[in-house]
């Protein structure tokens, strides 16, 4: 009987105290799921500054895209082609972002903040050999770069949003062609057409 009204009080503190679970990396669908799931990671001190970008890179994204999407509704109407290719382009540099922070999200799943600790300690176990202190070390030393790297790719999109920003308020012509040979249209098109290549 005891048992059982600890299963029961157990399970009613689970149900009404315990904060939801973020959903999983494959189950992510707007904004406040990334943030959620980011927000799992703030407290651990080696992921803490890469997490803290993170979440301000998503702030910033939404800023822009509206931003972007302001522009183009007073440069043209929506049943334009040349707001259609600025939209195309806009939302896929987004989707693309957001596969960044997805990668992130993996990385971040995986790793063992204690496990971590331990092998960085300045006093770790003496019975760990050198060579598995500096194989672990570089392992974790590649996770970080990983993380990193996806970072890095996400300041680069929001820069190419800045800069297409920029480009869109200097155009002079609403012609579709011009649109197409603006430099940064370019690089954000080739940018996308890379990606596609890397996605199963």
């Amino acid at each position: 009987m005891i048992v059982s009204l600890l299963v029961v009080l157990y399970g009613s503190y689970t149900l009404l105290f315990k904060a939801p679970a973020a959903p999983s990396v494959r189950h992510l669908e707007n904004q406040e799921d990334y943030i959620a799931s980011l927000s799992k990671y703030r407290n651990v001190k080696a992921l803490k500054k890469d997490v803290l970008l993170a979440l301000d890179q998503l702030e910033r994204i939404g800023k822009k895209k509206s931003t972007l999407l302001q522009v183009l509704g007073e440069r043209f109407e929506p049943a334009e082609l040349s707001y259609r290719k600025f939209l195309s382009v806009i939302t896929g540099v987004e989707k693309l972002f957001y596969l960044n922070l997805r990668g992130i999200l993996s990385k971040l799943s995986i790793f063992d903040a204690s496990e971590f600790t331990l092998f960085t300690n300045r006093q770790k176990p003496k019975s760990f050999s050198d060579a598995l202190v500096h194989r672990k070390t570089g392992l974790y030393n590649e996770y970080f770069a990983h993380v990193t790297g996806y970072l890095g790719a996400n300041e680069e999109i929001l820069l190419k949003l800045d800069q297409l920003l920029l480009e869109i308020s200097l155009l002079d012509s609403t012609d579709y062609t011009a649109i197409e040979e603006m430099p940064c249209m370019k690089e954000l098109s080739a940018l996308i057409g890379q990606t596609k290549l890397y996605q199963n």
